[in-house]
């Protein structure tokens, strides 16, 4: 076949890969042009506050965030979580609840003693404006079976869909976390801590789920949502 056929023929039947990255890169490129036109119409008071916000973030993120979360919300660590793309509202809200002791966080608890409100909105919008991408993964079969299990639930251990309440895309809400592109340890983590009834914060629900999943579930889960973007 020669190099114009081949050419041809992949953009005829474009690989899934490359639909998933054109997708990714199109929903990129909306939100951005959704965010420059709600700044542009904004008074001018509106926009330097958001910019002042934007560079108190930054400070803070420079003094103590960034040892766990680095500078733009990547994870130092797979015991630190990703915070790039995570919704802002819903960061704000949980960096409150680490403050009052409503979530328990040994680690985080002194560094955000001395947080106003407005510095947690601050960094929720910083970190909600950094770029988010899936991570690269090899096992396809554990990826296969994470997707089924998130999008339909497992019937075996009387597991419903994640979907239901995390969205199709795992993108989340104020109340509840993004998930795609999350760190895998890190969700790992984190459902065994629930099944195990040690996170205090979270609804009923998400404790019971979790207790029901098997170890290969929890990590064909995690896999999968971390390869989302």
């Amino acid at each position: 076949m020669s190099s114009t056929s081949a050419v041809t023929a992949l953009v005829a039947r474009p690989s899934a890969d490359v639909l998933k990255i054109c997708r990714a890169a199109v929903g990129r490129i909306l939100n951005i042009l959704a965010l420059l036109l709600s700044v542009a119409w904004l008074p001018a008071e509106a926009q330097a506050e958001g910019a002042a916000a934007l560079a108190r973030a930054k400070k803070i993120v420079a003094g103590r965030c960034f040892l766990c979360h680095g500078m733009l919300g990547e994870a130092a660590s797979e015991l630190s979580p990703r915070l790039a793309g995570q919704n802002a509202q819903y960061i704000a809200k949980q960096l409150a609840k680490i403050q009052s002791g409503e979530r328990e966080s040994s680690a985080m608890r002194p560094m955000v003693g001395d947080l106003t409100f407005e510095d947690m909105r601050a960094l929720g919008l910083y970190f909600s404006m950094q770029e988010v991408r899936g991570h690269v993964s090899a096992d396809a079969q554990l990826i296969a079976r994470g997707a089924a299990i998130y999008a339909r639930g497992s019937a075996a251990a009387q597991v419903i869909a994640c979907a239901g309440c995390h969205g199709a895309n795992a993108h989340g809400s104020e109340t509840l976390p993004r998930l795609a592109g999350q760190v895998a340890a890190y969700i790992v983590a984190r459902l065994k801590n629930f099944g195990a009834r040690r996170q205090l914060e979270g609804d009923a629900a998400m404790h019971d789920i979790a207790a029901k999943m098997v170890e290969q579930e929890i990590r064909a889960v995690a896999e999968y949502l971390s390869t989302l973007d």
